[in-house]
């Protein structure tokens, strides 16, 4: 099946199909088969989501004032996303307008997530794609501490003892046996191009993130209770302000409570400094120089985003990651999103397995249907429940297909990136911040690193650089840095407010179901840390009629569409070539750059369809 002009991506299954299944170090279940040519290239992809949630369809007929705390079990790691996403929605179709410190709290809670997540993301779940981990064994301490030095000086952890520390701990659990998150890795494949000093020095900085991450998400446990799953507030927040009370468990929000989030803001925005972007800089730098520039897919021609981050709240004038989308790859023109507009956005299935009354057209989400419909192709090797090669001609993905104006598009921090550069370059004064960040990645890649380590210097524009694998992995570094320096601006706007005698956090005039009118519909939208997150809920007497989540997967990892239009991550494997397919580290490379969340885009079921429990609404 071949793409359309719109996304001209030529497909030819014909080659030897490589699977991957399941697919690891994500959220949720998902498994891609590609095929290959006689140069092993990737010719053709199909990405498949292989979980079934349903959670639209348990929220119907529920109160909308408690929808928050459903689907943010959506997924255990961007929980805080999704319950912010639909308090909006539900603050949208009530017309709710929620205080100032609500919205600050609101807006450190989203950074910190973020600050956080990208964090975990590239060290815990991408950072083995490109790190041999076994290979640091033979590194010299000494030369990995010059090295460590040279790309970050700031940096206190560097001495040669610190990294012998480090080498004997890996050391030990090689000859264990006992692996643990390393046990499964291609470890001494040529896909590998890292000097052993900078696969010992990534290790280093893996484990430092993985004590230090867990302490800036105690930022979601001072205002939101707890994490995963804090709490949320239709019409604001449910923490209480209090500057005189001491801090206790339970007890409302004090400077002692603030002063601990602003020393988590610090710690975050130190790593991103000194251990993160330095790390990004030099492997992204050091691949680059071995030609890896692949995966660039749908980024060098169809992204989008909503916007986020407004430095006045309700304005989206004042987005400092704007939104819009930019299509065939012309960064001359943004076009506005309009999430409100049926002919915008749709949802297909024509290759999902879901059942609409005309599968030859798309539903916008307002008048979306999640009915079931799990049929596998003629031309699938296997079985329902041991599937060997799937029929992409045919139904073969848990995802829907949503489209802007017909278009496939990617959205993530890559998207966000792409837009905010055009918009900074188009005068946008809200963004100047992102543009000075991508110009200095572009200047480190090609000149800065390479001179430092004695490379050939480069001349790649950022149409060649940032559509990349590479480049969507940098891309989620810089905006987590750029977060973490709003997380410091929200948390003084933050004090000031309070310290000015406004103490409010929850607007309760809607709160009651009576005020509310016989039928409304809102939407809702955030930045999660996978890309531009919607719900669009319809509320009908008081209760919900109908709930829709189009999440950042949803876009990215969707099969095709009635017109054959291939999604983000399909696009993004095609024309990669592979060392070794038999150890497919460049399909997981690509896929892990763009963070997949299967739990959040696909819509729980036993293998053979059979009803596992029946749930009473009262």
């Amino acid at each position: 099946m071949g793409a359309n002009d719109q996304t001209p991506f030529a497909l030819d299954n014909s080659g030897k199909r490589i699977v991957v299944d399941p697919v690891t170090r994500i959220e949720g279940h998902m498994r891609c088969e590609v095929n290959l040519d006689s140069n092993n290239v990737i010719r053709n992809a199909v990405s498949t989501g292989t979980l079934w949630r349903g959670l639209e369809v348990i929220l119907k007929g529920r109160d909308p004032r408690d929808a928050w705390a459903f689907v943010e079990r959506i997924c255990g790691v961007c929980t805080s996303s999704h319950a912010l996403t639909s308090v909006r929605a539900v603050e949208d179709a009530l017309g709710i307008k929620i205080p100032k410190n609500a919205h600050l709290i609101r807006e450190i809670m989203a950074k910190a997530q973020m600050v956080q997540d990208h964090v975990v993301h590239f060290y815990h779940l991408h950072a083995l794609d490109w790190v041999d981990v076994v290979a640091c064994l033979k590194a010299d301490p000494k030369k990995t501490s010059e090295l460590q030095q040279l790309v970050s000086p700031a940096h206190p952890l560097s001495s040669p003892g610190y990294f012998r520390d480090i080498q004997n701990r890996i050391k030990k659990f090689v000859e264990s046996g006992q692996l643990g998150p390393f046990k499964n890795g291609y470890w001494g494949s040529k896909a590998y191009i890292l000097p052993a000093e900078a696969n010992l020095m990534a290790v280093a900085h893996y484990l430092e993130a993985l004590d230090l991450q867990k302490e800036w998400i105690k930022i979601h446990a001072i205002f939101g209770g707890k994490n995963p799953h804090p709490n949320y507030l239709v019409g604001g927040m449910p923490c209480a302000i209090n500057i005189d009370r001491d801090g206790a468990a339970g007890a409302p929000i004090n400077m002692e409570r603030l002063n601990f989030v602003k020393a988590r803001i610090d710690e975050g925005n130190a790593f991103y400094r000194n251990v993160y972007l330095p790390d990004v800089l030099a492997i992204g730098t050091l691949y680059k120089q071995a030609g890896w520039l692949y995966g660039g897919g749908l980024a060098g021609l169809n992204v989008m985003d909503y916007g986020e981050h407004a430095k006045v709240s309700y304005d989206k004038s004042t987005d400092q990651l704007p939104g819009g989308a930019i299509i065939n790859g012309d960064w001359s023109k943004i076009h506005p999103v309009d999430l409100r507009d049926p002919e915008q956005i749709q949802e297909f299935v024509t290759h999902s397995w879901y059942k609409y009354a005309d599968e030859t057209k798309g539903l916008h989400p307002w008048d979306g249907v999640t009915e079931p419909n799990y049929v596998l192709g003629a031309k699938t090797k296997g079985t329902r429940t041991d599937i060997h090669e799937i029929d992409e001609s045919a139904k073969y993905s848990w995802l829907k297909a949503p489209r802007w104006r017909g278009h496939a598009m990617e959205v993530g921090p890559l998207a966000r990136y792409i837009l905010a550069y055009v918009h900074a370059s188009q005068g946008n004064k809200y963004c100047q911040r992102a543009k000075e960040q991508v110009d200095f990645l572009a200047s480190m890649v090609n000149s800065g690193i390479p001179k430092a380590l004695g490379l050939p210097e480069t001349q790649y524009t950022l149409k060649q650089l940032l559509p990349t694998t590479i480049g969507r992995t940098a891309a989620r570094c810089l905006e987590g840095q750029y977060l973490g320096e709003l997380l410091l601006e929200d948390w003084h706007s933050l004090v000031a407010n309070i310290k000015a005698g406004d103490t409010a956090t929850a607007n309760v005039e809607k709160w009651d179901p009576s005020t509310w009118p016989k039928e409304a519909k809102g939407v809702g939208t955030s930045a999660a840390p996978r890309g531009g997150l919607a719900h669009w809920i319809r509320i009908k007497d008081g209760k919900i009629d109908n709930y829709q989540c189009v999440v950042p997967t949803t876009w990215n990892g969707s099969p095709r569409d009635a017109k054959g239009q291939i999604g983000a991550f399909e696009a993004a494997l095609l024309g990669t070539p592979m060392v070794n397919p038999e150890q497919p580290l460049e399909i997981l490379r690509t896929l892990h750059s763009f963070d997949p969340c299967l739990a959040c885009s696909t819509h729980v079921m036993g293998p053979d369809g059979q009803e596992l429990t029946s749930v009473k609404v009262r």
